[in-house]
């Protein structure tokens, strides 16, 4: 299957919609959870294959705080949401209100662990509820689990065992704007890893041939 000749600018254009729809219901959530104004925006979507994914986000031995779920229903895959230990740590003090914690620095709080969590929640359900309304597929996150790591630990449990048959990734940029901080930003990377059979599920569910050559 060649992505690059099958998944068009327009396709592209409609999983960058789906971005913005669900960013703009994860930044209400966030809002209300965080009792400030957030919000969210998407600078872009892309599709990238495996050898670009540790790249993106720094190279393998980059440490980095990431939320992996598992994707379930009509299209399943793997998810990550990852940051690096400084912008994670700007969220829990955000969340906690506790303006010492740092990832950089362990052992983690309880407290701590569970916020990020809860922002895997977020992010996820609003993503994939974005997806499923534009997609009418099924879709919905198992619940997340935490990793602080390299990336390329970190990854290589959504990676390899795809990479022998799949050679893809969707790739949603999120960035956080925090207005009562005079527009602080928080930025990470939102990695969406289909199952082989669910990359030929959503290009069917956008319109594009499966059949295609």
């Amino acid at each position: 299957m060649n992505l690059d000749n099958r998944f068009t600018s327009y396709h592209l254009d409609i999983l960058k919609e789906i971005g913005n729809i669900g960013a703009g219901n994860a930044a209400t959530a966030l809002s209300k959870l965080l009792q400030r104004k957030i919000d969210m925006k998407v600078p872009s979507v892309r599709v990238v294959d495996f050898d670009e994914v540790m790249d993106i986000v720094g190279g393998a031995d980059r440490m980095i705080v990431s939320v992996f779920l598992r994707v379930e229903g009509d299209a399943p895959g793997n998810m990550f949401f990852i940051m690096s230990p400084t912008q994670a740590s700007r969220f829990v003090r955000y969340m906690t209100g506790d303006e010492a914690f740092d990832f950089n620095t362990p052992p983690y709080s309880e407290l701590a662990i569970s916020s990020v969590q809860e922002l895997g929640n977020i992010l996820s359900g609003s993503y994939l509820s974005s997806m499923s309304d534009f997609t009418n597929l099924d879709l919905y996150p198992s619940v997340p689990s935490i990793a602080i790591d390299m990336v390329g630990a970190i990854l290589s449990y959504g990676l390899l065992e795809l990479s022998q048959v799949n050679d893809y990734a969707i790739v949603i940029d999120t960035t956080f704007v925090d207005d009562v901080a005079q527009g602080e930003e928080m930025k990470g990377h939102f990695f969406l890893l289909p199952d082989p059979p669910s990359f030929e599920t959503i290009f069917t569910s956008l319109g594009v041939p499966t059949d295609e050559t």
